[in-house]
């Protein structure tokens, strides 16, 4: 696999708060970087695909297409977004289509 080198500037209280939930966590500075990087990421696709769909700007499946998950996963988070399932016959023809 390939990688790309990434740098950024943190104030050194929230670098050294990093530091220190790395070490908790048994783990070094880049793994533990890139963990919390790629949970982070997650959660972010996930807010704005739920953003969409409360809006109506994007269909259920297109929500789970946003934030990189089965459609069975995104209709779980709808709890936990505090959304309700807005599928109906129409939705379900077109994602059968595609």
């Amino acid at each position: 696999m390939k990688t790309v080198t990434i740098s950024m500037r943190l104030p050194r209280e929230e670098a050294a708060r990093l530091d220190e939930l790395a070490k908790e966590l048994g783990t070094e500075r880049p793994a533990f970087l890139r963990q919390a990087l790629r949970r982070g990421a997650r959660d972010l696709m996930l807010d704005r695909a739920c953003a969409a769909y409360r809006a109506g700007a994007a269909t259920l499946s297109r929500a789970a297409e946003m934030a990189d998950i089965p459609l069975r996963d995104m209709i779980l988070q709808l709890k936990d977004a505090s959304l309700e399932l807005n599928y109906g016959t129409e939705e379900l023809s077109r994602d059968l289509q595609q």
